[in-house]
C-alpha cells in the first residue's frame, strides 16, 4: 500500500496535498490549540493518497511533546477469571463454566505467575477479568461465596493486595464498570486502572451489533465509568476498537469524549489505539480485520485530537510485520509486553521478543524505555495519581526519571 510505505521510507515518495478542510485543522492543532468538534470532524475527509501527510503532521505534533522517546510496561498477565455476564460478538477471552478448567484462579495460582514475572524483571501485574461473573452463574457465586466473597471485585482486591506484599509488583487492573464504592475500594491496591471505551455510538449495541449482549460496553455505562475513576483520582487507561463496524465520525466523537474526560479529571494516562482482529468461533468470525490504512487513520487523528502531551498507544503483537509503522503516524507507546506470560485475550497473537522491539524502534530513530504501570510523568509529577499506600513501592522501582530502573538494558542488552 502505497501511504504504508511512505510513511516506512519516510518520505521518500511524493505525498499528496491534504485536502483543504483537513489542512486547515492540522494547522490548527499544529499552532498548538485544542480542536473545536468540528474541525476535528474534518478530519474524516483524508483520503488514502493523503494520510501520509496526516501522519507526518501527528508525528511532529508526538515529537514537540513526547520527544523521540517510545515506551512500554513490562508485565505479567493475570487472568483473575474468564467468567463474564456479558457477550460481544469478538470476544475470545470469555468463557462460561463448562469452558473453564477452573472458574478463578487461586490466590496461590496468582501468587506464583507475579513470582515468574519478579524473575524477569517485570514491574506491572495485569489483572485481567470478566465482568461481575456473579450476576449470571450460580457457580461463580458458590465460588465466591466458598472462598470468602461476595463479589469478583471483592476477591480481585484481596489478590492484588497480596502480589504487593508478598511479591512487589504494581497491579494494573481491568476490572470492568465500578462504581464509585468500587473504584475507592480497589484504588489502594491498584497503581493504575483501565476500560475500554471501544466507541460512543449507539449504534454498536443495536441487534446484530457487537456489543448487543454486552450491557456493560454500552457508551453510558463506560462513559460513566470513566468520570468515576476520573473523580476518585485514578490514573486511567482507555481506547478505541478500531474496525468493529463505526464510522470515522464516530471514533472523532469517541476522542472527543476521551479528550473532554481528560479536561475535566486530567486522569487518562494512556489512549490504545487497538485494531480488530477477527477470531474463529464468535459471532464476528467473518468480520474482515481492520485494515493498517484504517488504524494509521485513527492513530494520527487520535494524536491531532489529543495533543501532543497524550500518550498513546498501538498492541505491536495485534500488528506483528507492520507495527513499526505506527511510530510515523504519532505513537509513544507499546503498552504492556510481557516476557513470561502469553497475552490471554488475543492468545493467537503473541508478544515481540524485546531484543526486536529495541531494534524495530530504535532503526525508526526511537530510544525504547521500560515504564510503569504509572507513566512517567506521573511518578514525578504531584503524586495526586498515585495511591499513598503504594507511593513509596511506586518510586522504588522507579529511577529519578520516572521509568523503569535500569533501562532497556535489564531486558534487552545492547549487542
Amino acid at each position: 500500500m502505497t501511504c504504508i510505505s511512505t510513511l516506512v521510507n519516510c518520505g521518500q515518495q511524493q505525498e499528496r496535498a491534504l485536502p483543504a478542510g483537513v489542512a486547515d485543522a492540522v494547522t490548527q492543532a499544529l499552532n498548538g490549540g485544542t480542536l473545536p468538534n468540528n474541525a476535528a470532524h474534518l478530519l474524516a475527509l483524508c483520503e488514502s493518497d493523503s494520510l501520509p501527510s496526516l501522519c507526518r503532521a501527528a508525528a511532529e505534533l508526538r515529537d514537540r511533546g513526547k520527544g523521540r522517546i517510545v515506551t512500554f510496561s513490562p508485565k505479567v498477565f493475570i487472568p483473575l477469571t474468564r467468567l463474564c455476564r456479558d457477550f460481544c460478538g469478538y470476544c475470545t477471552f470469555r468463557q462460561s463454566p463448562p469452558e473453564s478448567k477452573s472458574l478463578f484462579m487461586t490466590v496461590e495460582e496468582v501468587v506464583a505467575v507475579a513470582k515468574a514475572g519478579k524473575r524477569a524483571g517485570c514491574t506491572e501485574a495485569l489483572f485481567t477479568l470478566g465482568e461481575r461473573p456473579e450476576q449470571r452463574y450460580p457457580e461463580a457465586k458458590a465460588w465466591l461465596k466458598g472462598a470468602g466473597y461476595q463479589t469478583t471485585l471483592d476477591y480481585a482486591r484481596d489478590a492484588a493486595a497480596v502480589v504487593i506484599e508478598e511479591v512487589g509488583l504494581l497491579p494494573h487492573l481491568n476490572p470492568g464498570t465500578m462504581s464509585r464504592r468500587e473504584l475507592a475500594s480497589l484504588r489502594p491496591v491498584s497503581a493504575s486502572m483501565g476500560i475500554m471505551l471501544e466507541n460512543v455510538s449507539p449504534r454498536l449495541t443495536e441487534l446484530g451489533g457487537p456489543h448487543h449482549q454486552a450491557p456493560s460496553k454500552w457508551p453510558l455505562a463506560r462513559v460513566k465509568a470513566l468520570s468515576l475513576a476520573g473523580q476518585e483520582k485514578v490514573a486511567f487507561t482507555t481506547g478505541l476498537l478500531v474496525g468493529i463496524g463505526e464510522t470515522r465520525a464516530e471514533i472523532i466523537d469517541s476522542l472527543i469524549t476521551i479528550r473532554e474526560l481528560q479536561r475535566r479529571y486530567g486522569h487518562i494516562q494512556e489512549v490504545i489505539i487497538q485494531n480488530f482482529r477477527a477470531k474463529p468461533d464468535t459471532a464476528m468470525s467473518n468480520h474482515a480485520h481492520a485494515s493498517t490504512e484504517a488504524t494509521l487513520w485513527t492513530v494520527a487523528v487520535a494524536r491531532l485530537i489529543l495533543g501532543p502531551g497524550a500518550n498513546i498507544q498501538v498492541p505491536p503483537n495485534l500488528n506483528r510485520t507492520d507495527y513499526p509503522t505506527y511510530l510515523m503516524a504519532g505513537i509513544n507507546d507499546w503498552g504492556g509486553v510481557s516476557p513470561v506470560t502469553i497475552d490471554y485475550v488475543n492468545p493467537e497473537a503473541p508478544w515481540p521478543n524485546l531484543g526486536y522491539l529495541r531494534a524495530q524502534t530504535e532503526r525508526l530513530g526511537f530510544q525504547l524505555k521500560p515504564r510503569l504501570p504509572l507513566y512517567p510523568e506521573l511518578v514525578t509529577g504531584d503524586g495526586r495519581l498515585i495511591p499513598t499506600d503504594l507511593s513509596d513501592r511506586v518510586r522504588a522501582h522507579a529511577d529519578d526519571e520516572g521509568y523503569v530502573k535500569g533501562g532497556i538494558e535489564r531486558y534487552a542488552p545492547s549487542e
